[in-house]
């Protein structure tokens, strides 16, 4: 078992409407890039959907994938993402999806849990299993 720790930092992304639900409900598609840091070095892409609130509270579900390295280990992996927005930051969990590891990240088992306190930045740790 090891545990992936650092920070990443959103460098693009966008935001689209999907649907306004009514009651002040709306759906909108997040898409994004990182850079990660620390334990895990590379790029990461997020795809999420957010359901808003009329209070403009979220949650969201996605995946993330990530190309680079974790403790030296070479490849790319998909994590499934999921979690909250309390209108300033945000908190969520990952997962690694079975099977969608690539090089050196193949076979790769974890969950973990990520905290944007708003900005640019947000917080990772990744308790996984290699192959």
């Amino acid at each position: 078992m090891g545990t992936a720790t650092g920070r990443l930092r959103v460098t693009g992304g966008n935001e689209e409407p999907i649907a306004q639900l009514g009651g002040g409900l709306r759906l909108t598609r997040v898409s994004g890039r990182q850079r990660f840091a620390g334990s895990i070095e590379g790029d990461g892409f997020v795809d999420w959907i957010f359901l808003y609130r009329p209070d403009a509270t979220a949650r969201f579900t996605g995946f993330q994938r990530i190309d680079g390295s974790i403790d030296g280990r070479t490849g790319s992996v998909v994590l499934e993402s999921s979690g909250d927005h309390d209108g300033h930051r945000s908190h969520g969990t990952w997962r690694v999806v079975p099977g969608s590891g690539s090089g050196g990240l193949a076979g790769m088992e974890g969950e973990g849990k990520f905290d944007a306190p708003g900005g640019p930045e947000a917080s990772y740790r990744l308790e996984y299993r290699p192959a």
